[in-house]
C-alpha cells in the first residue's frame, strides 16, 4: 500500500445574450474601476510576439475539439457517450458542476470560490463575490452539461468487488507514464518527474524534500472544502520547484546547489503568498547561503526569517512580489484514489485519476493585473465564450502568466493527455476566480513555517480557522453549506456531523481533527472509488468526473433565472479568505 498521507486554447468566440443584471451591473461597475489597468494589461499583452518561449497568442490548436456532439436521448438525462473524448459536448466547461447547487436561498456552498476584497494591492481583481447564489450563466451555461450527476449507478457500483477494486487502485500508473513519457520523441512538453511518487510521503524525506534531487518539495495543507475532502471520493497531494536559481548559493562568486539556499527561498515566497513579517524555518546554515538572511551580523543557523525584498542566493537580484510567485515556478498535483486498509485507515491510492501541472511563465505588475481581468470582465458583458490560448505540448495558458496541463486515465487506467473540453475544465478554477492567490488554491493553505514543510499529514491537524474568522474553517463550512460536500448529498457527512433535524453538531466538530472529519468509512471509500471506476471504463468525462453513486437531487439540470432563489446578501453571503490562521 503506497504510504498514506494522512498516517503519521483553443476554440471560438460565441455571442450570447443571458447575463443577470446584477450580473452585468457589478460589472460594468468593476470595468470603471480598472479603465486605467485595462490600457495597461493590453499593452502587456501587445508586447508579446508568437516567437517567445510564452506567446501568448499562440496559433496553435492540435488539441482543438474535432466536433461537437449533440445532446443524446438517453431518457431524460440527455447523456449520449462519446466514441471520443476529443469531441466537445460544451463550451461552459469551465463553470463546475457544484455551480448548479440548488442554494434554495440559504445555503451557501459558493463562498469558497468566489469573492470580493477591499484590498486594493491584492493583485487578484475578479471580486466576484456577487456570484455567491446568483447563477450568472451564459445561454449554454444554464443547461447542466454534467449528466454524470444524474446517473444511477448502484448497480454498476455493486457488480465490482472490494478486491479488485483494492487491486485497481494500488497500481502504480504514474511510473509507466513516465517511463512513456521520456520515450516519445514527439513529445515537446513538460516532464513531471519525480521518483517513486506513487508512494507518497516515502518519496520525500522529513522536510519534504524529494529523494530523487528533483527540486520538487511536498508541503502540508488543509484541503479546500469540500471537493478535495476524502469523503468526496480523491485523495490529493502538492509539490513545488522553484527554478535553478532559487536552489543555488552564490558563495564566493560560485553557483553552488544548497538546499539552504532553496529553505530560505521557499519561506521568502510562504511570507510573500501569506503577506507575513517573519516566519519559522527548519534550521538554515546560513553559511551555507552566504548571506546574512536575519540580519545580525552574524552567519549562524536560524529557524526565523524576517520579510526581504528580494530572494536569496543566486536569485537575489529577483524582487520580491506581494502574493505572486516568481516566473519559472512549477505546480505538480496528483489527484488519487481512497485507499483503505481492512481497519478503515484512509490513506493516498497508489493509481493517480489526474496528474496536474502548471508553470509560471510570466510575472504581471498589479496595474498590469488590473487590466488583464477588466478584459475578462469585458469579454463577460460583451456575452463571449471563454477561451485560451493553445500551448500545444504545454497545455493552455491562462492568460494570467501560467500554463495549465492535465493528464487523465484512460479506458485502461493509464495515464494519458487530457483533450479539449477536459482540459478545459481545469481552466475556470485557475483563470479567474476571486478567492485564489496568484491563480493557486494549495500553497497558500500550507501549515504555516517549520512544522509545514513535508508531506500532507491530515492526522493531528487542527481545524483552524480561515483568515479573518473566529470559527474553525471546517466548522464554518459546515453551517454554511448545509452538508458535507457542495451537494448537501454525502450522507456519511450528514449522519456523523448533523442530527436528523439538520442541525450541526458543533462541538463534536470542534473537538475532531481534520483527518476525522473529512475522511470516510470503508465501506464508503470503497463504493466511491467504484463508482469513480465506472466513469474511467465509460471514458465519459466529458460529462462530469465526480465520483457519485445515486442521483443528484439537490442540483439543477436546467437553470432559469426568473425562478431560482437568489441568497440574500444580508444572511447568506459570506466573505472568506483561502488562508489560515496557522499557529507558528
Amino acid at each position: 500500500m503506497a504510504q498514506a498521507m494522512y498516517s503519521g486554447t483553443g476554440g471560438d468566440y460565441r455571442p450570447l445574450s443571458r447575463f443577470s443584471t446584477i450580473g452585468n451591473d457589478m460589472i460594468r461597475s468593476t470595468l470603471a474601476l480598472m479603465f486605467a489597468g485595462t490600457v495597461a494589461g493590453l499593452l502587456a499583452l501587445a508586447s508579446c510576439d508568437g516567437s517567445s518561449d510564452y506567446p501568448l497568442g499562440a496559433s496553435g490548436n492540435s488539441h482543438e475539439p474535432q466536433a461537437e456532439i449533440e445532446p443524446g436521448t438517453a431518457g431524460t438525462l440527455d447523456r449520449q457517450l462519446p466514441a471520443d473524448p476529443s469531441l466537445t459536448y460544451t463550451r461552459e466547461a469551465v463553470i463546475p458542476p457544484q455551480c448548479y447547487t440548488r442554494t434554495v436561498g440559504r445555503f451557501n456552498p459558493c463562498y469558497t470560490c468566489h469573492q470580493t476584497y477591499d484590498d486594493k494591492h491584492r493583485p487578484n481583481y475578479m471580486r466576484d463575490g456577487y456570484l455567491q447564489g446568483v447563477y450568472d450563466f451564459s445561454d449554454q451555461g444554464l443547461t447542466n452539461h454534467w449528466r454524470n450527476l444524474f446517473v444511477d449507478r448502484t448497480a454498476q457500483v455493486a457488480a465490482i468487488s472490494d478486491a479488485d477494486i483494492l487491486d485497481w487502485i494500488r497500481t502504480d500508473n504514474f511510473t509507466p507514464f513516465l517511463e512513456k513519457l521520456r520515450s516519445d520523441d514527439a513529445w515537446t512538453g513538460p516532464e513531471p518527474a519525480l521518483e517513486n511518487l506513487h508512494a507518497g510521503a516515502a518519496a520525500f524525506d522529513a522536510h519534504g524534500f524529494a529523494k530523487d534531487g528533483s527540486g520538487w518539495v511536498a508541503f502540508n495543507y488543509k484541503p479546500l472544502p469540500s471537493t478535495f475532502w476524502p469523503t468526496n471520493g480523491s485523495t490529493d497531494d502538492v509539490m513545488i520547484q522553484l527554478p535553478e536559481a532559487f536552489r543555488s548559493s552564490s558563495c564566493h562568486g560560485d553557483s553552488k546547489d544548497s538546499r539552504d539556499t532553496y529553505l530560505a527561498n521557499l519561506s521568502i515566497l510562504e511570507m510573500a503568498i501569506k503577506g507575513l513579517d517573519s516566519i519559522s524555518t527548519p534550521p538554515i546554515d546560513e553559511q551555507g547561503v552566504c548571506q546574512d538572511l536575519d540580519g545580525n551580523g552574524v552567519l549562524d543557523v536560524i529557524t526565523h526569517l524576517p520579510r526581504r525584498s528580494t530572494y536569496a542566493g543566486m536569485a537575489s537580484s529577483i524582487a520580491v512580489q506581494s502574493m505572486r510567485y516568481p516566473v519559472g515556478t512549477r505546480f505538480l498535483h496528483t489527484v488519487r484514489y481512497v485507499d483503505v486498509d481492512s481497519d478503515g485507515n484512509i490513506s493516498i491510492s497508489a493509481r493517480m485519476k489526474e496528474v496536474r501541472y502548471m508553470r509560471k511563465i510570466q510575472t504581471f505588475e498589479n496595474n498590469e493585473l488590473l487590466g488583464l481581468y477588466g478584459n475578462e470582465l469585458q469579454e463577460k458583458l460583451d456575452g463571449n465564450l471563454p477561451r485560451y490560448p493553445n500551448h500545444q505540448d504545454r497545455g493552455f495558458y491562462n492568460k494570467f502568466g501560467w500554463e495549465i496541463i492535465g493528464w487523465i486515465e484512460d479506458r485502461n487506467g493509464e495515464l494519458r493527455q487530457q483533450a479539449w473540453q477536459e482540459q478545459q475544465f481545469c481552466m475556470g478554477c485557475h483563470t479567474t476566480l476571486g478567492t485564489t492567490i496568484d491563480h493557486t488554491f494549495a500553497f497558500p493553505r500550507k501549515v504555516t513555517g517549520a512544522q509545514g514543510w513535508g508531506y500532507i499529514d491530515l492526522r493531528g491537524m487542527e481545524d483552524v480557522p480561515a483568515l479573518g474568522q473566529a470559527d474553525g474553517e471546517i466548522l464554518q463550512y459546515l453551517r454554511r453549506v448545509g452538508g458535507g460536500n457542495e451537494f448537501r448529498e454525502n450522507p456519511e457527512m450528514q449522519a456523523r456531523w448533523f442530527d436528523a433535524d439538520g442541525n450541526l453538531d458543533v462541538e463534536s466538530v470542534r473537538a475532531a481533527d481534520v483527518y476525522t472529519l473529512v475522511t470516510p468509512s470503508r465501506q464508503r471509500a470503497l463504493a466511491l472509488n467504484k463508482a469513480y471506476r465506472v466513469i474511467v471504463s465509460e471514458q465519459s468525462f466529458l460529462y462530469g468526473r465526480d465520483a457519485t453513486i445515486e442521483p443528484a437531487t439537490n442540483v439543477y439540470e436546467q437553470v432559469d433565472p426568473a425562478r431560482v432563489t437568489p441568497l440574500p446578501a444580508d444572511a447568506h453571503v459570506h466573505n472568506y479568505d483561502i488562508r489560515l490562521q496557522w499557529p507558528d
